[in-house]
């Protein structure tokens, strides 16, 4: 190799967990009583990070799959001699437990309704990313947590992961120049799928409230207890799921609000099963001093593109790359300048970093401020996402006034900024 490659030792990076809020010094005494509503395999990560903090005593676990209750009761017998109750209506579980913390990490449809519950009930929330389906309903959210003076933060951990904030301030330094465009991305291998016949839900499964607000379709197992966000009735696809991780941190870098133009596009070229999300997708967003691009697919793994996952940062110094498991990578244009990388620091057994936010979180709780992934900040990098794939929808840009919150000159565009909420089901308005 004619450039050497450097392993760089930042004491900002090894400073960057012992930054956060150390809960020893805080005032509080009692555990917090904690609620989970979603109790599947993400919401146990939380779930576990909160009981390993030693200040929650978990009073109730809430889930319309009572298979998903009892595997997650299994795994927290492991952790707590907390005696949980079950409940499949999280209005219920509000009305009987009145618990003071609220984790909601149901599938994305959900995460409105529940979380404005929690925040009315007095809860402060750890709710998960993207925080809704629809912009409208971020809003409602933003402006509950505010009218009710409760702590709502968002999973986007990536913000307290150390080689990402570390990554951050080297970009922030200038020591990548200025940059004038951004490309984030998730590549995925895959194929064509097949065709899974719907059928009756499991036994102990309420189908009817799985789909609550959304559209009641027929049960399929591609749809649950994985496999949901390639449904656009419940989710919206990788760059909702995957890709507000990197339009988050794009806007963390940047301390931009929102992007004046949006443009997307792509297709189902590949997949012919039932999922109806995009297989490949390509969006812009217009800033004013930079290019954000997005790209995913689900086909052609390859071995030539090695970096499957993260943020190509395009500097007049050089190129950074932001990643996941492979940490960050500097390549400076000259020829004469090392290779920069650091590793990430993750903890087990998820690979990401939920600890350290949700220590944050509780630091947020005591001290009375806002979180360091406020569900503000959270509403505006999930924008990006939707406003991604409203563009999508639509096959034409979108001008946005993001002060307003309104697509300019658009109508029928406006118009996807909500959607109309099945049954009894009130689209939220706080």
């Amino acid at each position: 190799m004619n450039r050497r490659y450097f392993l760089q030792k930042t004491s900002t990076a090894s400073l960057a967990f012992s930054a956060l809020p150390l809960l020893p010094a805080l005032g509080r005494t009692e555990a917090y009583k904690t609620a989970l509503v979603g109790s599947g395999w993400w919401g146990m990560n939380i779930l576990r990070c909160a009981v390993q903090a030693g200040q929650s005593k978990v009073v109730a676990l809430c889930d319309v799959d009572e298979a998903q209750l009892k595997k997650a009761k299994t795994e927290l017998n492991k952790l707590t001699t907390d005696q949980p109750k079950f409940y499949r209506d999280y209005r219920e579980m509000l009305a009987k437990e009145k618990p003071e913390i609220v984790i909601v990490a149901t599938p994305d449809h959900w995460h409105p309704l529940c979380c404005i519950a929690a925040v009315e009930s007095g809860a402060h929330v750890y709710v998960e990313k993207p925080i809704g389906h629809t912009v409208l309903e971020g809003r409602a959210m933003v402006n509950a947590a505010r009218k009710f003076n409760r702590v709502v933060q968002v999973g986007t951990h990536r913000r307290v992961s150390p080689h990402n904030v570390s990554g951050r301030e080297f970009l922030r330094s200038g020591k990548a120049g200025k940059i004038g465009m951004v490309r984030a991305f998730v590549h995925y291998g895959g194929g064509p799928g097949q065709v899974v016949p719907d059928s009756e839900p499991p036994q102990g499964l309420d189908w009817d409230m799985w789909c609550g607000p959304a559209p009641l379709r027929p049960y399929n197992k591609l749809m649950h207890p994985k496999g949901f966000r390639q449904f656009l009735d419940y989710a919206n696809g990788q760059l909702g799921d995957w890709g507000i991780h990197w339009m988050d941190q794009v806007l963390w870098w940047s301390e931009e609000k929102f992007p004046k133009k949006i443009f997307s596009t792509g297709g189902r070229a590949i997949k012919k099963d039932n999922t109806d999300a995009p297989d490949h997708q390509v969006a812009v967003w217009k800033f004013e001093d930079f290019t954000l691009e997005w790209e995913h697919r689900y086909f052609a793994g390859n071995e030539a593109e090695k970096t499957n996952v993260g943020c190509y940062f395009y500097g007049t110094e050089g190129t950074f790359h932001m990643g996941w498991l492979d940490g960050w990578t500097f390549y400076p244009t000259s020829k004469n300048q090392p290779i920069l990388h650091q590793d990430p620091k993750l903890n087990e057994p998820d690979q990401q970093n939920i600890a350290q936010l949700w220590t944050d979180f509780l630091g947020a709780i005591e001290g009375k401020r806002r979180s360091l992934c406020d569900i503000e900040i959270a509403h505006r990098s999930t924008n990006l996402a939707l406003l991604g794939m409203l563009s999508y929808k639509l096959g034409r840009s979108i001008e946005w006034d993001g002060e307003k919150e309104v697509i300019l000159n658009d109508p029928q565009a406006n118009g996807l900024l909500r959607r109309d909420y099945r049954g009894i089901w009130q689209y939220p308005s706080v």
